[in-house]
């Protein structure tokens, strides 16, 4: 059977789409409800990503009840205490002028989410199967590139879709409170936390990036 054309909201070239799905966090809006059928287009567009061997070993954990929001970004605000105590040291004294002042925007952007994500409607966790701490360092690419990818379609969806994500990491360093909470079984690896909700406004721009000249390497390094 084939699958129905899904509903895209946003008028996006595919060029546009690439260059302006960006790390949404202030603009979310904490009080619009998501609805559940939105998530799950999303999430049958990031089924259709590649995986190692085909093996199709993520799982993805659509979180909306209240409590185990609050648990999650209990767990997600000690990881980013640290890391957003590194970003101000190095806002103070690695950057320099404008560089400076978007990276203490995006710390005071980062430092936001952590204070709000209880509010943010969704989180969503994908998972992997296996258990990356066992996986040699030759394969790690692999392993990662199985399911990386697919999280990385979910929000182009998302996107396309008006909803507004980010790709988080932090709250991985207590990971196991957060298996417990979630009773994700033994076995199964979590690679991101991802946000979820409306946004205010839909107008996103590319970022400004260093030119393609300073990292780009032709046949050598």
């Amino acid at each position: 059977m084939a699958l129905p054309e899904p509903d895209l909201t946003a008028d996006l070239t595919p060029e546009q789409l690439l260059t302006t799905t960006r790390s949404v966090r202030k603009r979310l809006d904490l009080d619009r409800p998501v609805e559940p059928a939105l998530i799950d287009e999303c999430l049958r567009t990031a089924l259709q990503a590649p995986s190692g061997s085909n093996r199709q070993g993520w799982h993805w954990l659509v979180v909306t009840d209240p409590d185990l929001r609050a648990g999650i970004a209990d767990a997600y605000r000690k990881g980013a205490a640290g890391y957003l105590a590194a970003a101000d040291r190095a806002n103070t004294e690695q950057y320099e002028g404008e560089r400076a002042a978007t990276q203490a925007r995006v710390t005071d952007s980062a430092r936001f989410l952590a204070e709000n994500l209880h509010r943010v409607p969704v989180l969503v966790i994908p998972c992997i199967e296996g258990d990356a701490a066992s996986v040699p360092a030759a394969q790690q690419a692999g392993f990662w590139g199985s399911l990386l990818p697919a999280v990385w379609s979910f929000m182009l969806a998302a996107r396309l879709r008006g909803l507004g994500t980010a790709w988080t990491t932090l709250h991985l360093a207590h990971a196991g409170e957060v298996a417990e909470l979630l009773g994700i079984p033994p076995g199964y690896t979590q690679g991101a936390l991802v946000p979820v909700a409306h946004t205010v406004g839909t107008g996103f721009r590319p970022a400004s990036r260093e030119p393609l000249e300073t990292v780009l390497h032709r046949d050598r390094w």
